[in-house]
């Protein structure tokens, strides 16, 4: 299940887009964004962010991808699903290795 944010990823990437195109027109990357932030209406540190994760996604920042975040976390949710599935196997392993004593004479 994927949260929905305030803002949709058209919004967001128009914002991403303004930053990059016309960061040059400002004195510091961070000047666009706040400038950019009072026209579309959102807050800085979310542009800022918004702009980050498009720098890592195009590969020219470090950091895990969006799809390498999204696998990850698949792969952890998999991986309690089978940690949960084997406690299970193995109660009723015990369970009915018990039994099977407690049935002999």
């Amino acid at each position: 299940m994927t949260r929905t944010g305030r803002y949709s990823p058209e919004v967001r990437e128009r914002a991403v887009r303004m930053v990059l195109e016309h960061k040059h027109e400002y004195g510091s990357e961070w000047a666009a964004i706040v400038s950019i932030t009072e026209k579309i209406g959102c807050s800085t540190e979310a542009l800022r962010r918004w702009l980050r994760r498009a720098e890592i996604d195009a590969g020219q920042r470090d950091g895990l991808t969006t799809d390498e975040r999204a696998r990850i976390k698949e792969l952890e949710r998999e991986n309690r699903e089978l940690r949960r599935a084997n406690e299970i196997l193995r109660k009723a392993s015990a369970f009915f290795a018990q039994a099977e004593l407690d049935r002999r004479p």
